[in-house]
């Protein structure tokens, strides 16, 4: 859709979006009379099958003769060659409409600024931007190098490209500054105007089971034609890890050598295909202290890229990713070691970790070494460490020296 302004012009703008061509296919699809005749078992038999053409010796799969000169078309709905089966005649066809145009994907056109009039134009300076609802941004500008002159009849021809990364209405700005047939300045602007869609969704749901912790991307395909997913990788934080899992696959040594060098992309069908992702996410344990402190729960994004029938690339990278949130700790108490064995009445050694998670010097500490079926309990008075360090104490039963 174009818009302009102002009076009668000498020139126009004429905009061709530029994309890969379709497959022709032909409809209505072509059968062979052996199918309507025979059942999909025919050529299981051998002696069937090697009869099949002193049993059909008019079938054009079998004798491989088209009657061009017969005037009545009757042949016109038959194969006449196995590959006309798939329906495509082999030729491309070029896009008919603009087209939709989705978010990660990028826009390219074929403006052309015609001159319509008996007289050539000067001095021509063209400029060409994309309007948003957020930014402006410059495709073309000609200022400092404006197009000398355009003959009448005669058009001046230039390519635009920009990286979709905004959802919702978007404005081609075309505007041409120039001096006309009898010397007059004037100013030419022209809006084309398109929609810009989502071309996935993607519900993310993250479980913890024990001490790992899983995320699980479902992707859905919301275009008019089946995505070739080349990458769904999944970029951790600076204090995690990611690894994908995949479902256990046999093959042979010669497939796993040419997967390794060829790498089969997983595909969405179009109109709602769904495929999901399963990552495991490991924290870091030489992450810094101030990060394990704060219980930041944000555990990346995902990056996207896929590829559409022809080759059409796009690329997607989805916002952080929030997991659950961990408790802080400030101090945390572990049990090292203890003996598997103990004596009664005899001393025996216990091994505790005093780990200090926060930035600052933290104590004195008074830490109970007891059971339950005792009253009387002895305290261990110990003074904190450093930051980031740690405090081994060695305990004694109580009641003994």
């Amino acid at each position: 859709m174009s818009s302009t302004q102002g009076g009668s012009h000498s020139l126009a703008f004429r905009v061709m979006r530029l994309c890969r061509p379709s497959f022709q296919i032909e409809s209505p699809l072509l059968v062979d009379p052996i199918d309507l005749l025979t059942g999909e078992d025919l050529f299981d038999d051998p002696i069937a099958s090697s009869s099949l053409s002193r049993l059909f010796p008019s079938s054009n799969l079998t004798n491989n003769k088209s009657n061009e000169s017969d005037l009545s078309y009757r042949h016109r709905f038959q194969l006449q060659n196995p590959s006309d089966s798939m329906g495509l005649s082999g030729l491309l066809v070029l896009p008919q409409a603009f087209g939709a145009i989705y978010l990660g994907e990028t826009f390219y056109s074929y403006i052309s600024i015609n001159n319509s009039s008996e007289y050539e134009v000067r001095d021509v300076v063209i400029k060409a931007e994309i309007q948003t609802e957020k930014q402006r941004i410059l495709l073309l500008d000609t200022s400092k190098s404006p197009v000398e002159t355009i003959r009448a009849g005669g058009r001046y021809d230039f390519i635009v490209e920009h990286d979709v990364k905004e959802l919702g209405a978007h404005t081609l700005v075309c505007t041409a500054l120039y001096n006309d047939g009898e010397g007059e300045r004037k100013y030419l602007p022209q809006f084309f105007k398109f929609i810009v869609a989502n071309p996935l969704s993607v519900r993310t749901k993250v479980r913890i089971v024990k001490e790992n912790t899983y995320l699980e991307a479902c992707i859905e395909n919301h275009t008019k034609s089946s995505l070739y997913m080349d990458q769904v990788d999944f970029e951790p934080t600076q204090n995690w890890s990611a690894t994908i899992l995949k479902a256990d696959e046999h093959h042979s040594e010669v497939d796993c050598s040419t997967r390794d060098i060829f790498k089969q992309p997983v595909l969405i069908k179009a109109g709602g295909g769904i495929h999901n992702f399963l990552y495991q996410l490991k924290q870091s344990s030489d992450g810094p202290a101030q990060i394990k402190v704060e219980g930041s729960n944000t555990l990346g994004k995902l990056q996207i890229t896929w590829r559409t029938n022809l080759g059409e690339p796009g690329r997607l990278q989805t916002q952080h990713i929030l997991g659950s949130p961990f408790a802080r700790k400030e101090i945390e108490l572990q049990i090292v070691e203890v003996p598997s064995v103990t004596l009664l009445e005899k001393p025996f050694v216990v091994r505790l970790t005093l780990t200090n998670h926060l930035d600052r010097k933290m104590g004195p500490f008074e830490i109970f070494l007891s059971r339950r079926d005792l009253q009387e309990e002895k305290a261990v008075m110990v003074n904190g460490n450093t930051a980031g360090g740690s405090i081994e104490l060695r305990g004694i039963q109580p009641g003994d020296n």
